[in-house]
């Protein structure tokens, strides 16, 4: 049923037509007249089956094609047989997209497939709930039209979406949404929101705890340091409550100093509005966290300062003053006794970069991406014997974020480790105002 005819057989053919003609032509004694007759039935014929072959492409329901004569009887058979591979290819597509929606109706964020002109091309049930699209009718219209917020307007046409965004639900003002766009295919996008009103109040929780909580304890810890001072002086120094006073005494220190810290990350973290058009004196800071390493280090270890002191910046004095006083001590601290620490600040390609190198020990590979978790460290014991509460780099980290900058870690076990940062080019100051 499926034989295809090729090109040297219908030629063939056509030559046994033309020469029987011929040859009747011959015996008649009208060979001109009864080959063009014969041209005209053939004629005739071809059109004829032209005629069926589009009756049953056109107008005909059936699937299977007319019973083809001669040449034509591969030509309707092909036809039918690319018609079974297009209905496959089509069950198959079918049964691929039903997958892939099945799929999105099983994510637990609203999507929605925007084309290259932010027109709605298809949306999940989730996105019809917390996005309140109504599917299929707003299939078509541009996204900015239903979402109308303007900063969702602002982050559609930046077309920068390496950032998530947050808005007010436009089915609820108490629900916030995070929104991320990502680009796929053929210059479409995909939009994914997700309803985080609840990680938001939980965060806000976290906080609120943290802070009241470390300013409540600044009281009774002062309290106890006052009173373990006034003991300490009235026990002798042979007294065996001396040795207990003084481990209460380094304890409740090192308390106060995490709450201290507390209390500061806390600052930090509230501060979501800064003001960057503050210029910072560089000058005066670096002399400042020279005098704060001289008392850390004393003279067990050797300190490097090569800084430029005319190179200023715009940002928050204080959260800087903390994140490079942070680094310098985290390093006083983790190195052992004599060795070198070396502190520098100079412009680079990227803006201006502040770093701190020591010669300690090192931090395994495996810690780097966890230093700046609230509380992390790489050895417990060691934190404690030398004073550390886990929070400098986290305070670090906050405070660079609000200056659009990012901690920078490279260690080695047993050569060093080197903690940067670069301020960008965009917050230099070229003299202090």
């Amino acid at each position: 049923m499926f034989e295809s005819y090729s090109g040297f057989r219908l030629l063939l053919r056509l030559g046994l037509v033309v020469g029987l003609l011929f040859i009747v032509g011959l015996a008649v004694g009208q060979v001109a007249v009864t080959v063009i007759l014969g041209c005209i039935v053939l004629l005739v014929w071809h059109y004829r089956q032209i005629a069926r072959l589009n009756f049953w492409l056109w107008k005909d329901k059936r699937l299977t094609p007319p019973q083809g004569q001669g040449s034509w009887e591969g030509v309707f058979n092909g036809i039918y047989r690319l018609q079974g591979k297009n209905r496959r290819r089509v069950g198959q597509l079918a049964s691929i997209l039903g997958r892939f929606r099945q799929g999105a109706e099983a994510l637990p964020d609203a999507a929605v497939v925007l084309d290259s002109s932010h027109n709605i091309l298809w949306c999940n049930k989730l996105a019809q709930l917390i996005l309140g699209f109504v599917w299929p009718q707003d299939n078509g219209q541009r996204i900015d039209n239903l979402l109308r917020h303007p900063d969702f307007s602002e982050y559609l046409r930046s077309t920068s979406f390496d950032e998530p965004l947050e808005i007010p639900s436009p089915v609820s003002d108490n629900r916030t949404l995070e929104i991320r766009i990502m680009r796929y295919g053929d210059r479409q996008l995909l939009l994914i929101a997700r309803d985080v009103t609840r990680l938001n109040q939980l965060e806000g929780m976290r906080k609120d705890f943290v802070a009241n909580v470390s300013h409540e304890l600044k009281t009774p810890l002062t309290v106890l340091q006052g009173y373990l001072e006034i003991m300490q002086t009235m026990e002798g120094t042979d007294s065996p409550n001396s040795k207990p006073l003084e481990l209460m005494q380094q304890q409740t220190t090192r308390m106060q100093s995490m709450v201290e810290q507390l209390l500061a990350l806390s600052r930090i973290e509230d501060a979501d509005e800064i003001d960057l058009s503050q210029v910072v004196d560089m000058r005066v800071m670096i002399d400042v966290l020279k005098e704060e390493a001289k008392a850390l280090a004393l003279t067990d270890y050797t300190l490097v300062f090569d800084c430029d002191p005319e190179l200023n910046i715009h940002g928050v004095e204080l959260q800087l003053r903390s994140a490079c006083s942070n680094l310098i001590s985290n390093a006083i601290r983790y190195t052992p006794e004599g060795g070198t620490i070396t502190v520098t600040w100079n412009k680079v390609a990227q803006g201006a970069r502040f770093s701190v190198t020591d010669t300690g020990q090192g931090i395994a590979p495996q810690h780097i991406s966890r230093l700046t978790e609230r509380f992390y460290r790489v050895d417990n014991a060691r934190s404690s014997k030398t004073g550390g509460t886990g929070l400098g780099l986290a305070i670090v980290k906050h405070a660079l974020s609000h200056h659009h900058s990012e901690l920078i870690i490279v260690s080695e076990v047993g050569v060093g480790s080197t903690f940067s940062f670069i301020i960008p080019s965009h917050l230099l100051a070229d003299e202090v105002t």
